[in-house]
């Protein structure tokens, strides 16, 4: 089978945008417009191995979710299912790190997109992974409130029940006490900081007097254009939890104490 036949059945079968580019003897690295959640794109070979066509990943994929989950995760739990049935269902081999699916009956085109397909899938583990972090985000926001905050002052996912009864535009925490009440709000991502954002919009039309923090994540991850909307609107932000607590409950017990 030539090398061109292949690359058209690879166009018909996956995508028009798909080259390939010889490596050297019976290798070829294929470039396709497939990419991870970053930006980077898939790393895929198609290469004689042992007497037979194969397609491998040569253990990137793998190398690419340490960028996000530590190596040891990725074979126990709930990212070991996802990752062995994705496995399972697009029938590619676990080689110590290593994708490989070997190709069968000429089936080149199905075989890569098939292949593209299983490391796709099993890419969704960096998502279970952030979503985790956001978890425990919310989860140590709420607690370090708690330990600063006594609980007849504090009201966590609030809204304002005259103005919005849908609760179209809560707030992670109000806290009252102070001289205006306090809007505490927990950001982790563009979406939530272009929400906030929205929401004391809303505030300000409704003539509601308040002071507003904003304690991100992680602040460097967020749009520069959103950001730069957010903090036309908010009074005082903090650019994450977990270096700021001191600052962050110093700034609160002042507040409430004015």
């Amino acid at each position: 089978m030539s090398i061109s036949f292949i690359e058209q059945d690879f166009h018909e079968k996956v995508s028009q945008q798909i080259q390939l580019y010889s490596e050297g003897v019976d290798r070829y690295r294929v470039f396709t417009p497939f990419r991870f959640d970053d930006g980077d794109h898939l790393v895929v070979v198609f290469k004689k191995s042992e007497g037979i066509w194969v397609l491998t990943d040569e253990a990137h994929t793998y190398m690419h979710l340490t960028y996000d989950v530590d190596e040891k995760y990725l074979t126990q739990g709930t990212r070991q299912t996802m990752i062995s049935e994705a496995l399972s269902a697009f029938h590619i081999e676990y080689r110590g790190g290593e994708l490989v699916m070997p190709i069968t009956d000429n089936r080149y085109g199905d075989s890569l997109f098939s292949f593209i397909q299983g490391i796709l899938q099993i890419t969704n583990v960096s998502w279970l992974s952030r979503e985790f972090s956001h978890s425990l985000f919310i989860e140590h926001f709420k607690e370090l409130i708690k330990n600063i905050i006594s609980e007849e002052k504090r009201t966590f996912d609030w809204h304002h029940k005259h103005y919005d009864q849908k609760k179209s535009y809560t707030v992670d925490c109000y806290i009252n006490g102070a001289d205006k009440p306090i809007l505490v709000h927990a950001l982790n991502s563009d979406t939530k900081t272009r929400d906030t954002t929205i929401t004391l919009h809303q505030f300000e039309k409704w003539d509601i007097s308040y002071r507003s923090i904003a304690i991100f994540e992680n602040q460097e991850n967020i749009g520069r254009k959103v950001l730069a909307r957010f903090s036309d609107v908010c009074d005082k932000q903090f650019s994450t939890l977990s270096d700021n607590r001191e600052g962050i409950e110093k700034y609160l017990l002042e507040s409430i104490t004015k």
